[in-house]
């Protein structure tokens, strides 16, 4: 699940947080399913672990999926790769070939469509939704401190693709509200930066990790006590943001 929370002057603005049902898995079932579909020397008890193995070793974020499948089939030696596996039942090699998978997978982040037809909305509108939905005097600051964590934003090239499609998304925004004021209003431009960091991949767990080292943190926290009378519900409140997440 990625989240997009919006910490503004020190403060976060719950209400604008959004969740999308995208994760990590979603890309291993989506690349389980493209594997299956082709290859078929892979043990099926290990078709899962086998998809993650290549999500992790090879899977990579490309600028234009059109032009992608266009290397690949003019150059499949230099872009197709071979993965190879262990059975564990009886100890054999099996050896598979890793094309499209490769940037098919994390694409999904961009076009959910592909893994989930409930679901329309790229992960750059979605910033982009979450930004326009907060004061309009933290809008420009926010764009241009979009800060990526989690383990699915380590994919090669996450960052500069995000930055691009949310500065387009931004620059087509601008262009409409000029032509609709007749050419009389011509709007500053929006600098838009994706930041990735070195801290990246464990940066929820470290902030957590810092929370839980203050001395307010039993105060935002749930007890055993509140969690036995309550239920399961209770985790859907967080009093960090004082809202229903």
């Amino acid at each position: 699940m990625l989240d997009g929370d919006l910490p503004a002057e020190g403060y976060v603005i719950g209400s604008c947080i959004k969740h999308i049902p995208i994760a990590g898995r979603d890309i291993t079932y989506f690349i389980q399913q493209l594997l299956r579909e082709r290859e078929v020397g892979i043990p099926p008890e290990q078709s899962l672990e086998t998809a993650k193995a290549i999500k992790e070793k090879y899977c990579y974020i490309c600028p234009d999926i059109v032009k992608e499948f266009a290397k690949y089939d003019v150059d499949p030696r230099k872009w197709i790769k071979q993965y190879t596996g262990i059975n564990a039942i009886n100890q054999k090699k099996f050896i598979i070939d890793v094309g499209y998978e490769r940037f098919l997978g994390p694409e999904i982040f961009f076009h959910p469509e592909f893994a989930n037809p409930d679901f329309m909305e790229s992960i750059s509108d979605v910033v982009d939704d979450v930004i326009q939905s907060c004061p309009i005097d933290v809008r420009r600051p926010l764009y241009k401190n979009v800060v990526l964590s989690g383990g699915s934003t380590m994919f090669r090239d996450f960052g500069r693709r995000l930055q691009r499609d949310l500065k387009r998304v931004v620059d087509a925004r601008l262009k409409l509200s000029e032509e609709l004021s007749g050419g009389r209003i011509k709007p500053k431009p929006v600098e838009v930066q994706v930041i990735t960091h070195h801290m990246q991949r464990y940066a929820v767990w470290f902030g957590g990790s810092m929370l839980a080292s203050t001395p307010e943190f039993f105060q935002v926290c749930h007890t055993k006590k509140d969690y036995e009378e309550y239920g399961p519900s209770i985790c859907r409140h967080n009093p960090v943001f004082g809202v229903m997440s």
